[in-house]
């Protein structure tokens, strides 16, 4: 099985990715994001929004595991993360593996 956490860093670094609520929600209207990954410590709003439009544009919403600190060292970013959208995988393989346990979205 796949680590999604190496697999979102190579993403961020070899790919293209938007980091951040308001660049996700941009790549979710112009249709550029095919995936996205929010922090499961998240506000309850900011995810519910994410997850509907992301919805609403058929893009698949992965939940990491740990809060905005922990996936923004993921990313290698000195910042916190809450949601990024990955418009291009680069040498990651984050939109062809199963992250099925990943996909519990309330």
């Amino acid at each position: 099985m796949a680590d999604l956490a190496s697999d979102i860093r190579l993403a961020v670094d070899s790919g293209t990715a938007a980091l951040g609520m308001n660049k996700v929600l941009d790549s979710l209207k112009d249709n550029s994001a095919k995936l996205v990954v929010a922090a499961q410590a998240n506000k309850a709003e900011n995810l519910r929004d994410v997850v509907h439009i992301a919805k609403i544009a058929g893009v698949k919403v992965l939940i990491f595991p740990g809060n905005s600190m922990e996936l923004g060292a993921v990313c290698g970013k000195p910042y916190s993360v809450s949601v990024l959208a990955v418009a291009e995988q680069g040498n990651s393989k984050i939109l062809e593996e199963d992250y099925s346990a990943y996909e519990n979205v309330q």
